[in-house]
C-alpha cells in the first residue's frame, strides 16, 4: 500500500486528506480503525520514541502521546507496592511492556486521557486488558498477540484504532514537510542519544550513577520527539514531568517540576487514603485527587461536593505537609532540549528533587548554571546537543 486516505486532516473540515510514501510501501498495516492526520503524527512520533528507548536501555518501552508530544514515556522497572496502588494495578499480572505502558500512562493521568499508545515490543494480552478500562484513541506496535488484538478490537464500540508498524523500517535520510504552499526539507535527526553525550561535566560534583544515566537518556530520548521548548523530568525509569511548547524555557522547567511534585504528592498518605464512592469513574477520580492536592482543594472539600466524591469527608492535604513531602522527593534527573540561559532553572528543578541534569550548554551564562547547579551539589552534564522539535 502507497497510500492511505484518512477521515480528514488536522480538524474536520479539512478534507480530503491522506498520507502517501513516493517510493516502496507504507511501513503500517490499519488492522482496526480508521485513522485521522493527528493520529498519525503521534503514531510516528510515539514509534521514533519507544524504539529508540528500547535500543539505548535494552528494555521494553512505552510512551503515551497527546497532540504530538508524549505525555509520559517509560521503560520497564519494577514497580514498588505504592506505584501499583496509585496506578491502580494491585495484584494484576504485568508483563514488562505492560509495566512500561503502566509507568508511562501514570506519569500524568489527566493529560493521558484519550492518548494514543506506542509499545516498542509485542502488544500482549495484560497490556491489552490495562487499556480495555482507559480511555485511549489508539495504539501502535511491531506485533499483537492473538488475544491482544481480540481485547483492542472490542474497545470503544469496534472502532479503536490499532496499527502494526514494520519495525525495520527505515526512513530516508532527507525529510520534508510543506508549510504555506512551500517545501521545507532537512536532514532526519539522527544524532545517536548514548551515554558518550553525559561525558563533559562542569560542575563540581561529577557522580553520575548507571541509574542516572539510563533516565537522562530516557529524559533525552523523550525530549527529541517533544514540541520545543521542552524539558523533562525522570525518576525510576519514567517520566514523571515534561513540560512542552512553551516560548520560555523557564515556563518548561516549571510546567514539568509541577508534574513531577503532582506525580509525587499522589503517592502521599493522605491521598492513598482518600475514601472514594464505590463506582466512581476514573476520569473523575484523577481530577478530583489533582484539586485535593492543589491550593484549589475547597473545590472539591466543601460541603454540597465532597459527597460526589468521597464516602466521608477527607482532611485538608495542607500546603505545609505538601511541602514537607516534597522535600523527600530526590534522585530526579532533567534533560532539556537546549541550553538553559539561567540559574532560575536549576532554583525551580532544585525544588522537584533534581540531582542531576543533561543540557546542551552553550549560554552566555554558562557559569551562573554551573554555580548555581554547585550551590546545591547537583551534578550537570554538557551534550552539546540541541534537541529541538518542531
Amino acid at each position: 500500500m502507497k497510500e492511505l486516505e484518512l477521515k480528514y486532516g488536522c480538524n474536520p473540515n479539512q478534507k480530503p486528506a491522506k498520507i502517501y510514501t513516493k517510493e516502496g510501501e507504507l511501513p503500517i498495516t490499519i488492522l482496526n480503525g480508521r485513522p485521522g492526520y493527528i493520529n498519525l503524527l503521534d503514531a510516528f512520533n510515539s514509534w521514533q520514541l519507544v524504539k529508540e528507548l528500547k535500543q539505548a536501555t535494552g528494555m521494553a518501552a512505552a510512551a503515551s502521546f497527546k497532540h504530538v508530544s508524549p505525555a509520559g514515556a517509560a521503560v520497564c522497572t519494577p514497580l514498588s507496592e505504592t506505584l501499583k496502588k496509585i496506578y491502580f494495578v494491585e495484584g494484576a499480572k504485568l508483563s514488562d511492556v505492560a509495566t512500561a505502558y503502566i509507568r508511562a500512562r501514570g506519569a500524568d493521568r489527566m493529560s493521558s486521557y484519550g492518548d494514543f499508545v506506542a509499545l516498542s515490543d509485542e502488544c500482549d494480552e495484560q497490556t491489552a486488558e490495562f487499556l480495555k478500562r482507559e480511555v485511549s484513541d489508539g495504539i501502535i506496535a511491531p506485533s499483537y498477540s492473538e488475544k491482544a488484538l481480540e481485547i483492542l478490537k472490542s474497545k470503544r464500540k469496534g472502532s479503536y484504532l490499532v496499527i502494526q508498524i514494520d519495525p525495520d523500517y527505515t526512513p530516508h535520510q532527507q525529510e520534508t514537510k510543506e508549510v504555506f504552499g512551500i517545501t521545507f526539507e532537512q536532514g532526519r535527526n539522527n544524532a545517536p542519544i548514548t551515554e558518550a553525550l553525559l561525558e563533559q561535566i562542569p560542575t563540581d560534583n561529577k557522580e553520575l550513577p548507571q541509574e542516572a544515566k539510563r533516565d537522562l537518556l530516557i529524559a533525552l530520548i523523550t525530549l527529541k520527539y517533544t514540541q520545543s521548548n521542552s524539558v523533562c523530568y525522570v525518576k525510576d525509569g519514567q517520566a514523571i514531568g515534561i513540560g512542552a511548547g512553551q516560548q520560555s524555557r523557564i515556563h518548561c522547567t516549571r510546567l514539568a517540576g509541577n508534574k513531577a511534585d503532582t506525580w509525587f504528592l499522589r503517592q502521599h498518605p493522605k491521598v492513598m487514603a482518600l475514601p472514594f464512592k464505590e463506582g466512581i469513574r476514573r476520569a473523575d477520580r484523577d481530577n478530583t485527587i489533582d484539586v485535593y492536592i492543589s491550593d484549589d482543594y475547597d473545590d472539591v472539600l466543601r460541603d454540597g461536593t465532597w459527597q460526589q466524591f468521597f464516602t466521608e469527608k477527607p482532611d485538608v492535604l495542607t500546603r505545609e505537609e505538601r511541602k514537607a513531602w516534597l522535600e523527600k522527593l530526590d534522585g530526579v534527573s532533567l534533560g532539556s532540549d537546549a541550553f538553559f540561559p539561567f540559574g532560575d532553572n536549576i532554583e525551580r528543578a532544585h525544588k522537584s528533587g533534581v540531582s542531576y541534569i543533561a543540557q546542551a550548554g552553550g549560554s552566555v551564562r554558562d557559569d551562573h548554571v554551573i554555580e548555581t547547579c554547585n550551590k546545591y551539589g547537583i551534578t550537570m552534564a554538557f551534550t552539546g546537543l540541541r534537541l529541538f522539535h518542531h
